[in-house]
Order: C-alpha cells, then sequence, then structure tokens
C-alpha cells in the first residue's frame, strides 16, 4: 500500500525536491539567517525519514558530555507528541511530562541521561527557553540536520548503512517517492558523517554515494547489546537467558528489520511477533491486541524495545499480568577517541 502511494504521489518529487533546492540556496548565500544562541550547539540528524539511529547517537554524546561535566541538555521537535510549542520534559531531576505529551524518543533520554530535555518544533525558541529555564553550556539538537536556522557548532549526520547499500533504489530518491528528505549532495555541509552498522558488519560504500564523502570526517558506529531488561523490576538479564524462549515481540519503530534480525541471530524466536508504525501512540485497544495475541499464542513474555517500552509504562494496570522485557542497546564508535576529539575541537 505504502508503495503504491508513493507511486502515485511521484510527481509532487520534482516539485519536492525544487523547494529543498531553493532553500538551501538562500541559506548558503546568506539570505536566510542563521541565529546564534549563547550555548553550543551539536546537531545530530540524518537524510532519510527515520530508522538511522539519531536517538541511540544523541543518547551516546549526551552521556559522553555529562561524564566528563559538561551542562548539557537535549532539544527535540517530539515527533508524534501531543502537544504543542515549548515543553520543558525534565530539568535534569524532575520530569514534568508524560511519554504522550512529550514524545517517545526525547522522554526516552530525558529517563536514560537524566539531564535537563525538552521540545519546540521551532528550535531556535526551545533552545532560547531551555536555556531560560536550566543551566546549560551544550545543548545537542535531536533530529535537526534539516532545521538550518540555528547555527551549530557540531554538525553530524548519521546515515544508515543498508540504506546506504540499497543503490538505484527507490530508498534513495527524493521524497514521497523515495525516503530521502535531502539529496547527497546535502552531506557537504555536515561536519562529521557518521555510518550506522547497527549489527551488520561493514561494507565497502557503493562508489555512486563514496564522491559525496570526499574530504569528510567518516566515522562507522555500531550497536552493542547491553542486555533484557524487565520493564516493572528494572532487572538485567544476558540476552542468552531468552534463546529458545517464546515470545510475543511488539515493536513500533521506523526500520524494524534490525530489532527482528537481532532476536534471530541470538536464537530468539520472532515467529510470534506485532509491529505498529513508528512513534506508534499505543491505546488501550492496542493493547487489548497485545493481550490477546499473547494468550492466543500462549507466550511466555512480551519482548520490545527500548523505545516501544517507555509506552508500556502507563499501561502497568492492564499489563499486570504479563511479563514484558525490552532488548537494550548502546551505540559504539570504532574510533571513539578520535570522534570525540574532533568533537571536543568544536565546542
Amino acid at each position: 500500500m505504502l508503495n503504491f502511494l508513493r507511486f502515485i504521489l511521484s510527481p509532487l518529487t520534482f516539485l519536492y525536491k525544487y523547494i529543498i533546492r531553493v532553500r538551501n540556496i538562500l541559506f548558503d548565500k546568506n539570505i536566510f539567517k542563521k541565529k546564534s544562541v549563547d550555548a553550543k550547539i551539536i546537531s545530530v540528524g540524518n537524510l532519510t525519514i527515520g530508522g538511522s539511529g539519531k536517538t541511540p547517537m544523541v543518547l551516546a554524546i549526551a552521556k559522553y558530555l555529562k561524564s566528563n561535566s559538561h551542562k548539557v541538555g537535549v532539544l527535540s521537535r517530539g515527533y508524534g507528541r501531543n502537544t504543542k510549542g515549548y515543553k520543558l520534559v525534565s530539568d535534569g531531576q524532575n520530569t514534568f511530562l508524560d511519554v504522550n505529551d512529550a514524545g517517545d524518543e526525547i522522554f526516552l533520554v530525558a529517563n536514560e541521561c537524566e539531564i535537563p530535555t525538552a521540545v519546540c518544533e521551532n528550535r531556535v525558541e526551545g533552545v532560547k527557553k531551555l536555556l531560560s529555564d536550566t543551566e546549560l553550556d551544550i545543548v545537542v539538537l535531536d533530529d535537526a540536520f534539516q532545521h538550518r536556522w540555528i547555527a551549530r557548532d557540531f554538525d553530524i549526520l548519521v546515515i544508515d548503512q543498508k540504506f546506504l547499500s540499497n543503490v538505484n533504489s527507490f530508498d534513495q530518491r527524493l521524497l514521497p517517492l523515495g525516503s530521502m528528505r535531502e539529496p547527497f549532495e546535502s552531506v557537504e555541509r555536515a561536519d562529521v558523517v557518521v555510518v550506522n552498522r547497527k549489527f551488520s558488519s561493514k561494507i565497502t560504500i557503493p562508489n555512486k554515494i563514496k564522491k559525496y564523502l570526499f574530504n569528510k570526517d567518516l566515522f562507522y558506529c555500531y550497536y552493542k547489546i547491553d542486555g533484557i531488561y524487565d520493564l516493572k523490576s528494572n532487572k538485567k538479564y544476558e540476552i542468552k537467558e531468552f534463546e529458545g524462549q517464546h515470545s510475543l515481540v511488539v515493536c513500533g519503530i521506523a526500520r524494524p528489520f534490525s530489532f527482528l534480525q537481532t532476536l534471530t541471530d541470538n536464537d530468539i524466536n520472532i515467529k510470534n511477533k506485532l509491529t505498529f508504525t513508528d512513534h506508534k501512540e499505543y491505546t488501550s485497544k492496542e493493547i487489548q491486541t497485545i493481550r490477546k495475541k499473547f494468550y492466543d499464542t500462549n507466550s511466555f513474555s512480551v519482548l520490545t524495545t527500548q523505545k516501544d517500552a517507555v509506552k508500556f509504562m502507563q499501561f502497568n494496570k492492564e499489563l499486570d499480568d504479563i511479563e514484558i522485557f525490552y532488548l537494550k542497546i548502546e551505540l559504539e564508535f570504532e574510533e571513539k577517541n578520535k570522534f570525540y576529539e574532533l568533537m571536543n575541537s568544536k565546542i
């Protein structure tokens, strides 16, 4: 159905390409002027719609900066939230919004990193208000590569390796025909490009794309499994303890392939699964669907992603009789010291 809609809307690709090109020219010629704020700005973004690993990247960078005594906060648009405008999600100690009002990704960052976090569609306004609400010297912007109105000190572009390998596919076309927000030429304005190979082995970047990375600082990152956690008790288990278990796998993320493949590679049965759209706002209807599937398949537990898990926390009562676990991953750089040295030189 999605591919059919893309085909129907494909003529709009030319209009979209024209708008993107004109907009970027206006910024490049300083006709559209970037605005500076009273803090160092690190932007994490991508060229495509979802699934590249921006949130794990934000988590890794925020944890690193916090561990090095920086006063760091994170601002996100808060995609999928039920609110509008600027909202302070957390001051680093107290959380003021639930996951539906904040958005799943920033809610996860707030809980995982315990740092000031906020949401706002307008990044300039959002950063200024976050700085007035908290004491920060660095703000990390989640998903801000296309938001060029705010000046940044370090611009990180994350690209999914699997996406790069799909040469000549519709995936590598601009919206709405493909999945690209911007053409590959836009790589030029990034300070650094990070290819996220997730759980896969490193591949040779296709020649068609390699030319856009010429003279760019290029790094690779990957995911490592931290463990599987009990959502209710937060007890950690090794993934091997779930080998062969008959679980119901549930996820609502942009590109579930990596998550599902990781479970398969670790001998976890994914025969029984429910997949939802990215940023799925779970309601009582979906919870009842999960409950029915769980009992119909005689599953041992529900196994999900960390991003989905934060949404299930609000249904403790409805899911009280079901064991829920989530796979926790962490992002690592192949050349960690070199990457952070480069980042530190920019901030």
